[in-house]
């Protein structure tokens, strides 16, 4: 009897380890999931059919191609300037750094694409998510 207790014990001491320690790892090995902040609102008509609006001060340019819509950040890869959307794409005034509309690097010294923001429809109106 004496030693059906001391494994029983012994089973739930183990248990109770193993449980803890699983809420431990998963506590603090798991990465905290930020709440998307909202950069800017635009409303839908204010948009043109594959057009884009520039917003210097937020340094975004919301975009539209097609039924698309997305955002990029105009701070240039290479060394953080603003760069200049133009109507066959975005170029860098600093060091000539050239992007295509969808922030795709063609020619240097950025060697990194364009940051992407989500863009999120809600009603008449379109959220830039950071």
């Amino acid at each position: 009897m004496a030693q059906t207790d001391r494994s029983r014990r012994s089973f739930l001491a183990a248990l109770i380890s193993l449980l803890a320690g699983g809420w431990l790892v998963g506590r603090f090995l798991t990465p905290k999931l930020r709440p998307k902040n909202t950069l800017l609102t635009v409303a839908k008509a204010e948009l043109p059919p594959d057009g884009a609006l520039v917003y210097r001060e937020a340094r975004v340019a919301l975009m539209r191609r097609g039924d698309s819509v997305y955002a990029l950040d105009l701070v240039c890869t290479h060394l953080g300037c603003t760069v200049n959307v133009t109507p066959t794409g975005l170029v860098c005034p600093c060091h000539g750094s050239r992007f295509d509309r969808e922030g795709k690097v063609l020619e240097g010294p950025a060697d990194r694409p364009l940051k992407r923001y989500a863009v999120e429809a809600d009603g008449d109106r379109y959220r830039v998510l950071v």
